[in-house]
């Protein structure tokens, strides 16, 4: 049972970016055709998920389509939200069931989860400029999670966004899967393959292999 200090699944959830963004046009006009589409979808910039206070971001990618986009909630609805949040269950880091939906009851503990584009781009790949349009959301989140002490990139994107965002050369803090890098600020930096269905087919990234890198998370984040 989650601890009484735990916040609600609900109150987990706090947009960054706002409602209705239309600072990237063809994202905006992908979403709207969903709109049309789905009317029962979330279609709209996905909030991040779990305590603002948290010492560790979980950062992905962009919002599935058929996931996040639809559910209103980062990597869930789709294979790797179920990757992501069994693993997170398994280490310790998650209280209750994951169902697919975010009203599902699931909370998160000490983790925060969240992407570096913030809505859905089409087949899953956002512009470079699309990607900078963003950033600014994300260093407002980085900003007000004071207790950050790791940041766990899902992917070579949000990895070097990760690093865009604190200034630092790419070369310098070369992305690999289950690479950790102590940024000057103090921050770690832990990356790994995006758990994806993709990653997980084709067996560039194994379950196995993305679960010792949530208990290496936990590890290195000194959480009990």
């Amino acid at each position: 049972m989650p601890d009484k200090c735990q916040p609600s699944a609900a109150a987990q959830l706090d947009f960054i970016a706002p409602q209705d963004c239309r600072k990237c046009p063809r994202l905006a006009k992908f979403i709207d055709s969903h709109r049309i589409a789905h009317p029962n979808w979330h279609n709209n910039s996905v909030p991040s998920f779990g305590p603002i206070d948290a010492p560790v971001l979980i950062l992905g990618l962009a919002p599935g389509l058929r996931g996040a986009n639809a559910t209103g909630r980062p990597f869930t609805g789709d294979f790797a939200g179920q990757v992501l949040y069994e693993a997170l269950l398994s280490c310790g880091l998650a209280d209750g069931p994951y169902k697919a939906h975010k009203n599902d009851g699931l909370s998160l503990r000490d983790v925060r989860v969240s992407n570096a584009v913030r809505c859905v781009p089409p087949q899953n790949k956002p512009t470079s400029a699309e990607i900078a349009t963003c950033r600014p959301f994300l260093s407002q989140e980085l900003s007000q999670m004071k207790n950050l002490r790791l940041i766990l990139s899902l992917g070579r994107i949000s990895h070097e966004t990760c690093l865009r965002h604190f200034g630092l050369r790419l070369s310098s803090y070369p992305f690999s899967h289950n690479s950790l890098h102590i940024l000057p600020s103090g921050i770690k930096l832990l990356s790994s393959y995006h758990c994806s269905r993709y990653n997980i087919q084709t067996k560039r990234l194994s379950q196995e292999m993305f679960l010792e890198v949530c208990m290496r998370l936990k590890d290195e984040a000194k959480l009990a």
